[in-house]
């Protein structure tokens, strides 16, 4: 058998370093680490993803503030309820969920209750329910409006809710009757602190 010259030994780590920076190699790599994550059904889970959504929406925040965005029609940032649902606004939309805090009381969710697209809500008043294997919590709308969707994928699968409660766990969306209700809502650092209000009583 030929051994293979020393050129050729040499040029190896080049071609593997090549192949490490080609997109199709870093995009698998994304892919096998995505494919290895477990699904997010603990509590451990649940309050990572919570305090990082927690994390990405305070400094959005801060920078729509900065620029004088807090009542401009292009607003988008997400809101809290005392009751823990939240709505992410982007001009007159409003796409509404509940927190993953909510979801982590909660527990496993199995089943989900959610209006129809042409529904009217108003802020405050009961327009859905969520069930779980240790509980029952109705859904009340932050905002008024009339549905424009709901998360059908949610109703087939409410185990998406404690999967990704703030992201792919969204239950409808609005066309928001008035965008300037969500001055009566907390933003995302509000939250925070009302949550560590509720764990020290």
């Amino acid at each position: 058998t030929t051994s293979p010259s020393t050129n050729q030994i040499s040029s190896q780590p080049l071609e593997l370093l090549e192949i490490f920076h080609t997109r199709q190699f870093r995009d698998w790599l994304v892919f096998s680490s995505t494919m290895a994550v477990p699904r997010l059904g603990s509590v451990l889970l649940c309050k990572r993803i919570f305090s990082s959504s927690l994390g990405a929406n305070r400094s959005q925040h801060q920078h729509q503030h900065q620029h004088g965005l807090a009542t401009s029609s292009k607003l988008m940032d997400m809101f809290f309820t005392k009751k823990h649902e939240w709505v992410l606004v982007e001009g007159t939309k409003g796409t509404i969920g509940v927190s993953a805090y909510a979801a982590d009381a909660l527990g496993d969710v199995v089943y989900a209750q959610l209006p129809d697209p042409g529904d009217s809500v108003e802020a405050g008043e009961e327009c859905g329910a969520l069930e779980s294997v240790k509980a029952a919590s109705e859904i009340y709308s932050p905002v008024s409006g009339t549905v424009a969707e709901k998360n059908e994928k949610v109703e087939d699968g409410p185990a998406l809710i404690n999967q990704s409660p703030q992201v792919e766990g969204w239950l409808f969306r609005v066309d928001l009757a008035d965008p300037g209700q969500v001055s009566e809502l907390m933003n995302t650092a509000d939250y925070e602190n009302y949550l560590k209000e509720c764990e020290d009583h």
